[in-house]
């Protein structure tokens, strides 16, 4: 999926099987894609691609993804909203 999927298409692809994934990636659409570059919004539609199991293990850091770009996504995704 590139980074210029409709906004409507990646709030669906956030709903997930786990409310806490839906909470978590929603919120990142919400707040951080709007100003998002074109590699973070690349790194967001692979995220989405991933598996529920896989999110959660990279989302609550029991495992890191191998792509530099959406490790550093889960990172932020990871540390909650900014203060």
């Amino acid at each position: 999926m590139d980074g210029e999927a409709p906004p409507g298409r990646l709030r669906w692809q956030c709903r997930r099987g786990m409310k806490e994934l839906d909470v978590v990636l929603e919120r990142w659409l919400t707040t951080r894609y709007p100003q998002a570059g074109e590699r973070e919004r690349r790194a967001f539609g692979q995220l989405l691609d991933a598996q529920d199991p896989q999110l959660v293990a990279w989302i609550f850091q029991h495992e890191r993804p191998d792509d530099p770009e959406v490790a550093a996504l889960v990172d932020e995704l990871a540390a909650g909203p900014a203060a």
